[in-house]
């Protein structure tokens, strides 16, 4: 289905033409640039609304499709689409942008025009991600993301942000290259450049492999997984609160999108050869970075290994389904994990978006992350005490929470696959419950820690806003989680299809 106006490229260009305009209002008025990126960010979320109003939840095919020529020579398209996996993370990203612009508005005090300009384009690439069907173009969008994201920290990180950005620049580039090597090999093979063609390409077993792991360093770095996971911590850490948002809000779910978009289709026996290396990676993350997670200090810290705990379920209900395919005929299980994994996808994308804020709206008060710098904060922030115990709650899987939905469907589904995977899945409820209410304890509750805690002030009208948007995704998404899951149920079914018929 090709759209009658180009609504992709409108969501892609329209945040980067009103990052260069913020950019070029300077900081000599910086209202001005503030409130021009909030009127873009909220253009860009209006116009990918039709995505989901005008989108047929009936069919697997791309929908809203733009195509046209970019470099004939080599056979290269700006070929746009969405299916059922992408279109609900562009909703998130032009969503939570709105909020990263409204939270950075007081705090950001340094150069606000070029912060807002960076995130505003950063948007824009994000998008360009998720929409691309030409892997040239995806991966022009994937590298284009690293530029903004290592402006942010660098420029308004904390004090080790130098050691934080360089970290995450090459850990992410290293694994990018090996990608853009498999898709050159690709392109090779099928002739073209089109991410589609790449699905029905007949590779053998070897080059099945070799692909599969190309993609596996670039994703696994991103989601990231255990044990490439070591540059998030520091990142967050360094970041200013918009950049921890966007980083665990959106970055990280594009390495999951890249399984569901390459890995899975393009290389499924591979997928099936080597589920057992990606479903341990998955379980160590889920239970081991728990454990990290409990004895962690810095609330960001403890957040950030919170987010890799919770991406491993992301991951471990995309790959059980070889295994459930394996045991039985029916691929309702192969289904539900997958289904499972995309909305603990979205959920994770407003609940770490949440906790963060939270964080920052501490930080920016009394400039610390360390858990034993505040105590008793309810005593005299009781609204922003009772919007910190809700995302807590989510952040632990409270049922009737977003956090909920996903890993009950991961877990469902692993106990198909087999007992243990779901034993060692449902432990992290318990140790996510731990380290969750266990910082909450610390920070919100009991008596009021120093004086500095005293000589606080209760969230204003600004913050309340921003938090309030994000408790109802969450809490809309937990009750009723229905629109979500019929979006992308046609496309997941199609995608379990494909991956159930082998290449070889």
């Amino acid at each position: 289905m090709t759209a009658d106006w180009p609504i992709l490229s409108a969501t892609i260009w329209l945040p980067i033409l009103g990052g260069a305009f913020v950019l070029g209002s300077g900081d000599r008025a910086p209202n001005v640039s503030r409130w021009l990126a909030l009127v873009f960010a909220v253009l860009t979320f209006l116009v990918s609304i039709p995505l989901y109003t005008g989108f047929d939840a009936g069919t697997a095919q791309m929908q809203f499709v733009e195509k046209a020529p970019w470099v004939p020579a080599f056979d290269v398209y700006y070929y746009l689409g969405v299916d059922g996996i992408s279109m609900p993370l562009i909703l998130l990203t032009t969503f939570i942008s709105i909020l990263v612009i409204i939270a950075g508005w007081e705090v950001i005090q340094y150069k606000p025009s070029q912060y807002m300009a960076a995130f505003l384009i950063m948007e824009g690439v994000m998008i360009g991600v998720f929409a691309a069907l030409d892997a040239m173009l995806f991966y022009v969008f994937w590298e284009a993301m690293l530029i903004p994201m290592f402006i942010i920290i660098g420029v308004w990180g904390g004090p080790n942000r130098v050691y934080a950005t360089i970290k995450f620049f090459l850990y992410t580039f290293l694994g990018s290259l090996f990608m853009l090597v498999a898709l050159i090999y690709m392109y090779f093979q099928s002739g073209s450049m089109e991410i589609l063609a790449f699905h029905d390409l007949k590779l053998n077993l070897t080059e099945q492999v070799l692909i599969f792991v190309a993609f596996l360093l670039a994703f696994a770095v991103k989601v990231p997984m255990w044990p490439v996971h070591t540059w998030l911590p520091d990142a967050h850490v360094e970041a200013p609160t918009g950049g921890s948002v966007i980083l665990a809000a959106i970055m990280l779910k594009i390495g999951g999108y890249g399984f569901l978009r390459f890995s899975l289709p393009i290389t499924p026996d591979a997928s099936n050869e080597l589920d057992w290396l990606i479903i341990s990676m998955s379980l160590i993350a889920v239970v081991y970075i728990g454990f990290v997670a409990l004895v962690q200090q810095d609330m960001k810290k403890l957040i950030a290994y919170s987010s890799i705990a919770h991406m491993g379920f992301v991951t471990l209900g995309f790959f059980i389904a070889f295994i459930i395919m394996g045991r039985s005929d029916v691929d309702t299980g192969a289904v539900l994990g997958m289904q499972g994994g995309m909305v603990q996808m979205v959920s994770h994308g407003f609940i770490s978006a949440a906790m963060f804020l939270c964080v920052g709206v501490l930080y920016d008060r009394l400039h610390s992350r360390e858990i034993n710098d505040y105590g008793g904060v309810v005593n005299v922030m009781p609204w922003f005490a009772a919007f910190m115990v809700f995302f807590a709650m989510a952040n632990a899987g409270l049922p009737g929470t977003s956090g909920f939905v996903g890993e009950f469907m991961v877990i469902l589904a692993s106990f198909r696959a087999d007992f243990w995977f779901a034993f060692l899945a449902a432990t992290t409820l318990i140790v996510g419950a731990a380290y969750t209410l266990w910082m909450v304890k610390r920070v919100v509750y009991g008596e009021v820690g120093s004086e500095k805690v005293a000589a606080l002030e209760d969230i204003n009208g600004r913050e309340a806003l921003v938090l309030t948007s994000l408790a109802v995704a969450v809490l809309i998404l937990g009750i009723w989680p229905a629109p979500l899951i019929e979006v992308m149920d046609v496309s997941i079914e199609n995608l379990v299809r494909h991956i159930a018929v082998t290449k070889l």
